[in-house]
């Protein structure tokens, strides 16, 4: 028999339901599966540390005698212990589980209400908890794997929840992986179960391919109709800039969200988003939900506040109305400015999976594009001679000229810039397949229907993918088994994410336009933590200087 995956050694925890279980675990167990669930315990083949409290009558002790009951049974009492005592045991010394595994059958001789219903709660508790109290007390599910991986190896699995999970962490294990499952991408299939939409990989095969294409289509055609776009907000953060005295500490991430936030929803919901009031309205239930998503969810502390609860569904429902909005106006007509809406509308889609799509765009979107921007702008400002070098790569390919769209494209050096911000980031640490058929990596077997998670975080900085892991360093890419490194992690070529393709041209522009004319400072003595969810940024502010070039 083959062997199959390697699992953590570590039992899911006892005790009260945790309330990451209640996030996490449950959305991803809406995920198909014709397979009955597996209780959330130790893995097969392994004992696990601490067995739960099934509870058996302990043997008399030499020399006891049976005394008889009210209804004239007999039973052992031991002395000292009233009506006797009770252990924790497994049924089978030489079994690695308990034979009473499944609810159905309690392992327990004692016919006490308490003792039976002690036996339910403990395997209730070990069903639904699996390894997520871990996950939350590592501090993300990144630095979760991050352990797991260095302990255990390139295959590891896991119990998210009730499901068992897989986690692949090198480059090889990636390329082995053997997985037809091209119609969804990884990063849809982390968030729609967040938010509780359907996820693509319960229909049809042929018709979730056509949603997957008019999806990328739709980012393309936007990119393409809106460039002018790109760069009148450009120019308008740089005036912004230039205005500022060069003592003046400026607020990266939150002049990156601002400009990512009107990229995006000009070019998702088209031009009533030029005004100010309703970016920054939708600004703010935007940065609702996403926190939720990021954290609450995770953690499970949405649950424990019904008034935060209620803030992030009103702010869900107040983004979906206007995409309902946008939906209905545009239905059927023709406007001059294509937008990512459009392409949705001309496919057969209905209103719920064009409303589904919309949303998953628009909140990833501006999150990852805000963060790439962030991170090239900071990384810029730590390496003075990167900085130099993109600046003559802007001024040969340039000039004097505007930003037009077939010059980005020849902006070799820039693109490095942006991919080693991916790595180095580690941008996306996160990203899930859903296994279509059974596949196989190196002799570990992965069944059908097996959650399986990049970690792409771990990847990103393997020793031996990349030499000099933490150190910046754009010139890697002019290797082009480092850049195929990449594109096999889905950071480039075909498997690049569509909300990464938007975010790559939007970061250009933008790169484009502020190196061209700015000096990019670091603030003396800042020290910047990154928050990994599942889009990394900074746990505080990134600070910056600017000066004007000569």
């Amino acid at each position: 028999m083959e062997p199959r995956i390697r699992h953590q050694e570590k039992a899911p925890r006892e005790g009260r339901r945790h309330g990451a279980e209640r996030a996490l675990g449950d959305r991803l167990l809406a995920l198909p599966s014709s397979r009955p669930r597996e209780a959330g315990g130790p893995a097969p083949g392994r004992a696990p540390r601490e067995a739960p409290p099934f509870w058996r009558r302990a043997e008399p002790r030499q020399g006891a005698k049976p005394r008889a009951e009210k209804d004239g049974r007999s039973r052992v009492g031991v002395p000292g212990q009233g009506r006797g005592r009770f252990e924790s045991c497994w049924t089978s010394p030489s079994s690695p589980s308990p034979s009473c595994w499944s609810l159905l059958e309690p392992c327990c001789t004692s016919t006490r209400l308490l003792d039976k219903l002690q036996v339910s709660l403990g395997l209730l508790q070990l069903k639904k908890n699996g390894n997520l109290p871990d996950i939350v007390n590592s501090g993300s599910l990144h630095e979760f794997l991050v352990n797991l991986h260095e302990r255990y190896g390139p295959v590891v699995s896991f119990w998210f929840g009730r499901r068992l999970v897989v986690s692949l962490g090198t480059i090889d294990a990636l390329t082995q992986h053997i997985n037809p499952n091209r119609t969804s991408h990884p990063f849809e299939t982390m968030l729609k179960p967040l938010l509780m939409y359907q996820s693509g990989l319960n229909g049809d095969a042929v018709e979730n391919h056509i949603r997957k294409k008019l999806y990328e289509n739709g980012v393309n055609k936007s990119l393409q109709s809106n460039f002018a776009v790109m760069v009148k907000l450009s120019e308008e953060l740089l005036r912004k800039w230039l205005s500022y005295p060069e003592s003046q500490h400026v607020p990266l991430y939150q002049h990156m969200l601002g400009y990512a936030m009107k990229a995006v929803t000009q070019m998702a919901l088209g031009s009533s988003f030029e005004d100010d009031q309703e970016v920054i309205r939708f600004q703010k239930n935007h940065n609702t939900v996403w926190s939720e998503i990021g954290k609450g969810f995770l953690d499970g502390s949405i649950d424990k506040s019904t008034t935060r609860k209620k803030q992030y569904e009103e702010a869900l429902m107040e983004i979906e109305s206007v995409f309902k909005k946008v939906i209905k106006e545009r239905r059927g007509r023709n406007f001059s400015q294509h937008i990512f809406i459009d392409s949705l509308l001309q496919g057969n889609l209905n209103d719920k999976q064009i409303l589904e799509d919309s949303m998953i765009f628009s909140l990833a979107g501006c999150v990852i594009t805000a963060n790439l921007c962030m991170w090239a702008v900071y990384f810029l400002t730590t390496s003075e001679d990167v900085q130099k070098k993109l600046h003559k790569e802007l001024d040969q390919v340039l000039g004097k000229g505007p930003v037009t769209q077939e010059k980005i494209d020849q902006l070799r050096y820039c693109r490095q810039v942006l991919c080693e911000t991916v790595r180095t980031a580690k941008l996306t640490p996160i990203a899930a397949r859903l296994q279509d058929l059974e596949g196989k990596v190196d002799q570990h077997i992965i069944p059908r229907e097996t959650l399986v998670l990049y970690a792409l975080g771990v990847v990103l900085q393997d020793r031996c993918a990349w030499p000099s892991p933490y150190k910046f360093d754009p010139d890697r890419f002019d290797d082009e088994s480092a850049m195929k490194n990449l594109s096999l992690l889905g950071f480039s070529g075909t498997q690049e994410c569509p909300e990464l393709r938007f975010a790559y041209m939007v970061a250009t522009v933008l790169l484009s336009v502020l190196v061209r004319k700015l000096y990019l400072h670091p603030v003396e003595g800042q020290v910047i933590e990154t928050k990994y969810e599942l889009v990394t940024s900074s746990k505080e502010e990134a600070w910056v200087t600017v000066s004007k070039r000569n």
